[in-house]
């Protein structure tokens, strides 16, 4: 079976190299999530329709279930009635994680962790075995942010979510951050629902993030 969006985007998160530290682990929830959103709706499984004040709610497509089981249980969760994008990958979000680590071992491409569980230990702690699948999908994505050459769908999918995660940067030099590639991703960004409503999502984290900081250390220096 073809890997998913997902499990692509969270292999490239994985050693060698990690770009994903413990402590930004967080970004995982809605960057799967919306893997899973862009997966669905490349597939003609859900669709976009305008919510209030601006926002983006999706919906299933009666009659068009997707046969990947994760994406499945992400579908039926949207059918019935337009939900509200930031609220789907804030209940997708959580049990993605381990579903996706745990296919990533199983096809060969992560080394199952010496101690611990998928659900225990970080991504820094994750090595990405030598199936060649990871360096295939980052030299793709390089190619679609440098290049500019025509992609699959999905590794257009890919990029935009690492820009919405602003991951991207971490990946120089292996896909080199200059004003041309920042640009491009910023527009793919722009041209896909999905990576925009991560963007949001990630941009609330650090809002809330920052202003905690900040409650903190006005209270150390009273």
């Amino acid at each position: 079976m073809t890997p998913t969006v997902g499990e692509d985007l969270l292999l490239l998160l994985c050693r060698p190299a990690p770009v994903l530290p413990a402590a930004g682990e967080h970004l995982l929830f809605p960057a799967l999530a919306g893997a899973v959103l862009a997966e669905l709706g490349l597939g003609g499984h859900v669709r976009t329709v305008p919510g209030r004040g601006g926002s983006t709610r999706v919906e299933a497509i009666a009659g068009c279930p997707p046969a990947d089981d994760v994406l499945r249980s992400a579908w039926d969760q949207l059918t019935g009635r337009p939900r509200e994008a930031q609220a789907v990958l804030a209940v997708l979000g959580p049990s993605l994680r381990v579903l996706l680590l745990d296919r990533l071992v199983r096809r060969g491409d992560l080394h199952r962790p010496a101690r611990g569980t998928l659900g225990s230990v970080g991504l820094h702690e994750l090595a990405a075995r030598d199936s060649g699948h990871r360096e295939r999908v980052l030299s793709a994505v390089r190619e679609t942010l440098v290049g500019k050459a025509g992609a699959p769908d999905r590794i257009v999918a890919v990029a935009a979510l690492l820009s919405a995660c602003g991951l991207l940067r971490s990946f120089d030099p292996r896909i080199p951050w200059t004003p041309a590639v920042a640009a491009r991703a910023e527009q793919l960004e722009r041209d896909h629902w999905a990576a925009l409503v991560v963007a949001e999502a990630v941009g609330r984290s650090v809002a809330v993030a920052l202003a905690a900081n900040l409650f903190v250390a006005a209270a150390v220096l009273r």
